[in-house]
């Protein structure tokens, strides 16, 4: 094979490799504009996972600025506990609706459950499969099943304060090799 083939066949696998990393990263996300398109009002600065869901009401739902919400997240915004309601009663035409609105500055961990009727203030953290049957107040952390107070994010901070690694800007190796180092010391 002559040189120039060669290289022509690195930079081809170069650029296919770079598509290939490209089309996994952007599925790791949704596409805000569909779900906007589908009614869910989505503040600035949002980072959403794509497999996420919205329930069957997406546009009883609102969500403000700077907003994750991670992998495995379900909002509900209807109460399927009517199902046995409309038997028993007969009362078939029956449903139940809440929405949900979620404020500026939040962070909802995986597999979380958002029920109908929930608000969620700003400034707000809530843990790995909470499920949040409650409206929580600004700058609180929830977590548990169901959901409940665990502390404040200023007290979070305050007890963390000398634990924060300042990695958010390293790449990827220097990132390993800081945290490799920290923990093989036992720190």
């Amino acid at each position: 094979m002559e040189l120039q083939q060669l290289i022509k066949r690195i930079v081809d696998i170069m650029s296919l490799m770079k598509r290939i990393k490209s089309i996994l990263k952007n599925s790791q996300y949704a596409d805000i504009e569909q779900l906007r398109k589908i009614g869910i009002k989505i503040g600035q600065k949002c980072e959403i996972y794509s497999d996420v869901s919205f329930g069957s009401e997406p546009y009883l739902i609102s969500i403000g600025d700077h907003v994750r919400i991670t992998q495995g997240v379900r909002f509900v915004t209807h109460d399927g506990g009517v199902w046995v309601v409309r038997e028993l009663y007969k009362e078939h035409d029956i449903d139940l609706f809440g929405n949900i609105e979620i404020g500026n500055n939040v962070h909802i961990g995986l597999n979380t459950i958002i029920m109908p009727g929930v608000k969620i203030g700003s400034n707000v953290i809530i843990g790995c499969g909470a499920v949040v049957t409650k409206s929580i107040p600004d700058g609180e952390i929830w977590g548990g099943v169901p959901a409940k107070k665990i502390t404040t994010v200023e007290e979070y901070y305050s007890k963390h304060t000398q634990d924060f690694d300042h990695t958010k800007n390293m790449d990827i190796v220097s990132k390993e090799t800081y945290l490799r180092k920290k923990f093989e010391k036992g720190n």
